[in-house]
């Protein structure tokens, strides 16, 4: 699966003085933690006023979901045109004519609201994503202690065969070469620390 970002090289100008909320970027080898803090943040401070964005999808609407609510729903014509017209933030294509993204409008609409959107994605896309909002976004990294101890938790989950957590371990050595070019990096030791340090520096960022 290949995350296609279709980012020009600094909006932050363009994007500084749009809207109320900001982007918080998270990203992280898997196995990191990531996704548990994102949950816990969101979760156990409202005060935060956190929100993932709102992710438009070529995909049928399923059960009772609505347009505009846990996704928008385009056809993939509409979704060929937006990615042409450059209004996507990222998109995937995840099977042939399957498409999701995170439309710019999109996020505009929720930061307008007074939300901080938050965006849990990989490496590639949190610096292309920072890079695009500049300032008004703060990017984190979530580290482990040591591809060691990842190691030790990815066998401790007992859901991947050797073979792709060897490939998982490739790729989070990999990933840790990006940590430098993110905000902030928190090592993920202790999870309540981690946690603590997670909420700290949102915190201050969002009252600057």
């Amino acid at each position: 699966m290949t995350n296609t970002y279709d980012i020009p090289n600094t909006h932050a100008d363009h994007a500084a003085n749009q809207g109320e909320g900001r982007l918080l970027i998270f990203s992280a080898p898997s196995g990191s933690g990531k996704s548990t803090i994102v949950k816990w943040l969101m979760e156990q401070h409202p005060e935060l006023r956190l929100a993932f964005s709102v992710s438009a999808t070529t995909r049928a609407p399923r059960g009772t979901e609505r347009n505009g609510v846990e996704y928008l729903f385009l056809t993939e014509q509409e979704f060929r045109k937006k990615i042409a017209d450059g209004e996507f933030l990222e998109h995937e294509e995840v099977y042939p004519g399957r498409f999701y993204g995170t439309l710019k409008e999109q996020v505009e609409t929720q930061c307008q609201r007074g939300e901080n959107v938050v965006f849990d994605v990989d490496v590639k896309g949190g610096c292309n994503i920072k890079q695009y909002y500049g300032d008004r976004a703060l990017s984190i990294f979530i580290q482990p202690p040591s591809v060691e101890e990842l190691r030790r938790r990815l066998e401790g989950r007992a859901t991947d065969a050797p073979e792709v957590i060897e490939q998982r371990l490739a790729k989070a050595s990999y990933e840790l070469t990006f940590a430098p070019r993110f905000d902030h990096i928190v090592v993920n030791d202790d999870l309540d620390t981690a946690e603590a340090e997670a909420y700290r520096l949102v915190s201050q960022f969002l009252k600057r």
